[in-house]
């Protein structure tokens, strides 16, 4: 076996996804483990897509108005406890700071898993008057979960980055605009960054978030057909305002509590681009998110090197202005051997350059995406690499697009959707009455569950997918990781 397959996947994703995927997120060198179990390192491909995902979210945050903050990392217990179904929700996941040195602490302190409560025990303080909201605060930051399912890189971990939106409004119809602002910028970044598309809903109230009034989600589809909850947003209500006092005096001179928003988008993303761009080559990066997007490979020998690496680094000073570029000059490796490496680690274009592309005054642009190539003038390069980055970018969107709406069904027979769950998976859109009893029995008879309600609906004389009476919405059902 040569160098260069021993780089490569051994298996094939169609046929053990979840071994595929960890080699590609080991062997493309996006993460490695780390010595605590359940948590990640995040390598500099992986981090440098998540600065890029950050960047481009928190332009659109800033765009509305929405300011960074940051707040601890430890959580008073007593603050924690404070609102009964927040704690309750996250309670079997919290990891707690118990001791310092040799000393006891006196009270335990909570290793965020969420910051609602030790954010709004401060800025109950900063709001007094209506003058005072909109308050609309971010922060970046990691958050721990202590989860004891099986922990998968990216997708389910214990540690993981993530933005935290806190806003209060003086009024509930305020509250309520946020949501397709927020809903609308997280749909920019999955469609038009990450290449992703996704279904958006509400999410059940038994799905929702713990303390939240109405939570709502992004959900999007695996190759395995299952789903996978994305960013989400969550209108809160009066919920922590009471529990935290965070009230004001409104226009007339009248004590309000305000109205709470929480919403997030997090580093599961980046397990989610993998799993739906990635092939049996490796990682495949959309062109938006890649830390380097164009790799020039020189081909050469002793007698022809000097020639070939100036056109090449000529190509790379042209490129460097506008797009991210690396030379790969190594003399002590292949062109074979240094095509595998960097389609294993899923730079979007390949641009080669060889003694004769030299003499035609050519080079070869080599897609990731399709695994195609095309001769292009040099003189031409900046403006095909950047017509090229762009059509990867559009193929990977329009591919998984594809994938999602060829796997999204309308089923109305309940015999029919238990078969296409136990043998195609997907999604399946089917009348529910919205109770809990059938929401409950759909989940134990099939292994799927309602991932969110569409905020659209077309439902006319349905009746419920399991008990026959009218049905109320149509809803998005899944089994889901």
């Amino acid at each position: 076996m040569s160098e260069g397959k021993k780089l490569g996947l051994t298996v094939k994703k169609a046929e053990n996804l979840d071994e595929w995927y960890t080699q590609v997120i080991l062997k493309s060198e996006l993460a490695d483990y780390s010595p605590v179990s359940g948590c990640l390192v995040y390598r500099p491909t992986a981090y440098g897509i998540w600065e890029r995902i950050q960047s481009a979210t928190d332009a659109e945050f800033k765009r509305i108005g929405i300011q960074n903050v940051y707040f601890p990392i430890f959580i008073p217990e007593r603050l924690l406890r404070k609102e009964a179904e927040h704690v309750k929700g996250f309670s079997p996941e919290v990891a707690w700071v118990t001791q310092t040195g040799d000393s006891k602490l006196e009270e335990r302190l909570a290793v965020r898993p969420t910051s609602e409560t030790i954010m709004y025990d401060v800025i109950s303080k900063w709001i007094r008057s209506w003058r005072d909201l909109p308050l609309r605060l971010n922060q970046w930051n990691n958050v721990v979960r202590w989860e004891f399912k099986h922990p998968t890189p990216f997708l389910r971990s214990r540690e993981f980055l993530w933005n935290e939106g806190h806003t209060a409004f003086a009024t509930k119809e305020e509250a309520m605009k946020e949501r397709d602002q927020i809903l609308g910028i997280y749909k920019k970044i999955t469609e038009e960054y990450l290449a992703i598309p996704g279904l958006v809903g509400r999410k059940t109230s038994k799905e929702k978030f713990a303390g939240a009034l109405e939570s709502y989600s992004i959900e999007h589809l695996l190759p395995d057909g299952k789903a996978i909850q994305g960013p989400d947003f969550h209108f809160d209500g009066q919920n922590f305002a009471e529990v935290f006092g965070i009230s004001f005096i409104d226009k007339n001179g009248q004590s309000q509590f305000a109205w709470q928003n929480t919403w997030a988008i997090s580093t599961r993303e980046i397990g989610v681009m993998t799993a739906v761009h990635s092939d049996d080559r490796g990682l495949v990066i959309p062109p938006r998110l890649a830390p380097v997007q164009v790799v020039i490979v020189p081909i050469f020998e002793d007698s022809s090197r000097d020639e070939v690496l100036e056109v090449a680094r000529g190509i790379r000073d042209d490129l460097k202005a506008t797009v991210s570029v690396n030379l790969d000059d190594r003399d002590y490796l292949t062109a074979g051997r240094k095509y595998n490496e960097w389609e294993l680690k899923g730079i979007p274009l390949r641009i080669e350059v060889g003694p004769r592309d030299v003499r035609d005054k050519k080079v070869v642009l080599a897609r990731r995406d399709l695994l195609s190539k095309r001769s292009v003038k040099v003189d031409g390069v900046r403006e095909e690499v950047s017509k090229e980055l762009e059509n990867i970018q559009k193929n990977l969107f329009e591919k998984a697009t594809n994938f999602l709406q060829a796997n999204t069904r309308r089923v109305d027979s309940y015999d029919q959707f238990k078969e296409i769950v136990s043998k195609m998976g997907g999604i399946l859109q089917s009348p529910w009455c919205s109770t809990d009893d059938c929401e409950n029995g759909v989940k134990d008879e099939t292994g799927a569950k309602i991932i969110n309600v569409p905020l659209e609906q077309r439902l006319q004389g349905a009746v419920c997918i399991r008990c026959g009476k009218p049905a109320k919405v149509l809803a998005n059902f899944a089994k889901s990781y």
